[in-house]
């Protein structure tokens, strides 16, 4: 077993073992993908300030999410077909959050079900909703997650319509895959993977099949989704959604703080900054690029979580010393999910939590909560020999 030590680790050994079609599916943006890599890229660019002689000693990662107490300020993302990841794959995910002490979320389009997820944990879980054209089958949804005693119910509103993912397209992306002689050729390269999934009987959209009115099959469960996202979903239909929840509501999606407003006026708990990872509009702003406006925009009115490109602690720190109350990994902990399953998803919570804690100090804190814009240090703010200014003026010189 090679020595695990960051999340790209995770990344390459997933590779190797998840079937291309669902490895891409995680591994992927819209269009060009100039957001998606934008989302981890723009970490890079700002600087950490270090302080020495500093008693780094009682460090605490340890802060709340809309009330929950976690061990860091991050939580499991929902994702899409995490259970064709890895066999029985949300379940996993979600025992491992569970056993580390953050909040796992499920999304709608899971492999495993509310009920597969909430017989296997002991503690509550949050769910994300996708609202379907079909109102009565999301209202059931959300009745489903009271009864599965789910904490929290995560309301995405960025997903009315798809955005293109040309790898998915080329991939025959279903459930099960196209079986085109390049997937059945990757997919029997893949032993582990195939013994995991000839061991599970979750080998579908488990929220939607024998729930949604006609849907009993792999073929009305495609003509189904296909047909059901709503693109006539306007901000007049959020009240009925947290009213018939009637807890904890956060709602998933926002990049503007025009929008950011919007929400908090709608009674959200907390709101998701985020572009989808990337999948849904490219050419977009990147959540860290708009997070201070929406933080200013909303104030002390709602929480402000991130989401989109995080794959370090270091990554995370940054977003919480620009206001973020939490954030969220998707792809970090897919990739720790298909690389090793249950110890993956642990092992990539391990890492990012490593990397936080070390780097907390390292920049002369001992609380998560003390960070602030203080400890970074951006672009324009380089000292000179390298700041912009001294570039510009070798420019001109040449």
């Amino acid at each position: 077993m090679p020595v695990i030590t960051t999340i790209e680790d995770l990344r390459q050994m997933a590779e190797r073992r998840v079937p291309r079609v669902f490895y891409d599916y995680a591994d992927s943006g819209s269009w060009t993908e100039q957001t998606y890599r934008a989302n981890s890229s723009i970490f890079h660019q700002i600087r950490l300030r270090q302080l020495v002689a500093v008693n780094m000693q009682g460090r605490s990662t340890r802060t709340t999410m809309v009330g929950h107490d976690v061990a860091m300020p991050v939580a499991l993302a929902p994702t899409g077909f995490t259970g064709m990841q890895h066999a029985d794959g949300e379940i996993l995910a979600a025992q491992a959050a569970e056993a580390f002490g953050v909040p796992f979320t499920l999304s709608t389009m899971s492999i495993c079900s509310i009920e597969d997820v909430a017989m296997a944990t002991t503690r509550p879980f949050w769910f994300q909703l996708y609202v379907m054209r079909d109102r009565e089958f999301a209202a059931s949804l959300i009745d489903r997650a009271k009864a599965a005693g789910c904490s929290a119910l995560v309301l995405t509103l960025d997903l009315q319509l798809l955005g293109q993912r040309h790898k998915d397209l080329k991939n025959g992306l279903g459930v099960p895959p196209r079986l085109s002689v390049a997937n059945m050729v990757n997919i029997a390269m893949k032993p582990r993977w195939c013994m995991g999934m000839l061991g599970t009987h979750r080998r579908t959209f488990r929220n939607i099949v024998g729930h949604a009115k006609g849907v009993d099959n792999l073929k009305t469960l495609s003509e189904w989704t296909a047909a059901q996202f709503d693109q006539a979903l306007t901000w007049d239909d959020i009240d009925w959604i947290r009213d018939r929840w009637g807890g904890t509501f956060i709602i998933k999606g926002i990049m503007d703080p025009e929008d950011a407003r919007r929400a908090a006026d709608k009674g959200a708990d907390a709101i998701i900054v985020s572009n989808h990872g990337g999948r849904q509009l490219d050419g977009a702003l990147t959540p860290l690029e708009v997070l201070p406006q929406i933080v200013d925009a909303v104030g002390d009115r709602t929480e402000v979580h991130l989401d989109s490109g995080i794959r370090s602690g270091q990554d995370v720190l940054k977003a919480v010393a620009m206001g973020a109350k939490g954030t969220y990994i998707g792809r970090a902990f897919l990739y720790g999910l298909g690389a090793m399953g249950k110890a993956g998803v642990t092992k990539a919570l391990e890492i990012i939590h490593k990397e936080l804690d070390t780097t907390l100090g390292l920049v002369g804190r001992t609380d998560i909560h003390d960070l602030n814009m203080d400890n970074l240090i951006f672009p324009h703010q380089v000292p000179e020999p390298f700041g912009p200014a001294k570039w510009k003026k070798r420019a001109r010189a040449k």
